[in-house]
């Protein structure tokens, strides 16, 4: 995770991975660019044992503006099939985030508009600033926030988001925790330590079991109760037959911390 980036900034903290989205001229907009190296990063993060947890927030004021005027300037001259291209590319930037085996946590730290919503939506945990505003407003565009609403209905039924999406309105961070888009809400300036106090206690958790966790959660709401039921019996027998289980195990019955790897 050494690699430098022009539109993202990494930085380390023990044990957790900052990823700032850094266009602060643009209130972090993102562009093809920014999404291409996003994705990569997150990709990378994934598969770094250092990194047991992702926090991602915004430079400057903002969190994520949405997508960048410049660059959706190009976009009305796009083939259909650029389109598709283009598009794949916003998919696989929040995609990436979502699939990190790893806890992952959003600290909004300003507006989140269109695709920075979906940012925050693809993590596990959203801390936002009180004075956040949110917005889905691709219909007043005459397009629609597709590729981020897969990540949306995983956190609010359908029904409750029907109304922003066909008005494209902002709504406020409390609104955005009614809906579920918001787990915590703090003053601004408490958003990036609130988000770290949590990043550091989900740094505490076994990384095979957490991203175990984080499969159940995407997969088990699409099975019957049925198959639920039986794909967590073959979960849990071969997780406790795991080293990793059996060192936590032991460590919790001899009354020990234990130091996951």
């Amino acid at each position: 995770m050494g690699k430098r980036y022009s539109t993202i900034e990494l930085e380390r903290e023990g044990r957790l991975l900052w990823v700032r989205l850094s266009r602060p001229a643009v209130r972090n907009a993102f562009d093809d660019t920014l999404l291409k190296e996003s994705a990569e990063a997150f990709s990378e993060a994934g598969k770094d044992p250092a990194v047991r947890v992702v926090v991602v927030t915004g430079s400057g004021q903002a969190f994520c503006a949405g997508a960048d005027l410049s660059w959706m300037r190009k976009v009305v001259d796009f083939t259909l099939e650029r389109n598709r291209a283009d598009t794949r590319a916003v998919v696989d930037a929040f995609g990436a985030l979502y699939r990190v085996p790893k806890p992952t946590v959003a600290a909004v730290n300003g507006p989140a508009i269109g695709g920075g919503l979906g940012f925050a939506a693809a993590c596990d945990v959203v801390v936002a600033s009180k004075d956040a505003v949110f917005g889905l407003s691709e219909v007043r565009l005459g397009v629609v926030s597709a590729c981020i609403t897969p990540f949306l209905l995983r956190r609010t039924p359908a029904g409750r988001l029907r109304r922003w999406m066909l008005s494209g309105e902002r709504f406020d961070v409390e609104t955005a925790r009614s809906l579920g888009l918001v787990d915590l809400v703090v003053p601004a300036a408490e958003v990036l330590p609130r988000a770290r106090d949590i990043a550091q206690g989900m740094a505490q958790g076994a990384p095979g079991a957490q991203a175990v966790v984080k499969d159940l959660l995407d997969k088990m709401p699409e099975m019957t109760l049925r198959e639920a039921l039986e794909h967590s019996v073959e979960v849990l027998a071969k997780l406790r037959a795991s080293p990793e289980a059996q060192k936590g195990m032991r460590a919790f019955l001899e009354k020990k911390p234990c130091a996951w790897e």
